[in-house]
């Protein structure tokens, strides 16, 4: 008889939304809390039980900057799944993008310090986690 004892990772489950504006601008907050205090990233935050990735991106936009947008304004950009990508553990997270208009409000709000707007060709550096990466999937390519 083999031992068919398995051993799994414990994985979180996130969703986070890149929030864009047809002029090139990108919604970022700053984080109140560690890992990576103090330093910008994408909105977005733990899925809750009972909710879907797209539920909880709408939810964590809304929470967070005070953007409001629906599921369906939502769309789809990928997953992110590498084991080292959060140092509290293993987190994989569903990454949304919206496109709303150049003068819509941001509000700090739930644990963001500060919520903005940055253009695309000027990103504050480092951003939290890999969120540069995240980002860099909706970037043209360059030649």
């Amino acid at each position: 008889m083999s031992d068919t004892h398995e051993t799994h990772a414990t994985i979180r489950y996130t969703a986070d939304v890149i929030a864009a504006t047809d002029d090139g601008c990108v919604l970022l907050i700053k984080r109140g809390w560690d890992p990576y205090e103090g330093h910008w990233a994408l909105p977005g935050g733990h899925v809750d039980e009972g909710e879907t990735g797209l539920q909880a991106a709408v939810r964590e936009l809304k929470e967070e900057t005070g953007v409001r947008v629906a599921e369906d304004e939502l769309r789809l950009v990928g997953v992110w799944d590498q084991p080292d990508r959060d140092p509290r553990g293993r987190y994989v997270t569903v990454t949304y993008l919206a496109t709303v208009p150049a003068d819509t409000e941001a509000v700090a709000g739930d644990d963001a310090r500060d919520a903005r707007w940055w253009p695309l060709t000027g990103l504050p550096q480092p951003l939290a986690f890999d969120h540069a990466d995240i980002l860099a999937a909706i970037l043209p390519p360059t030649p």
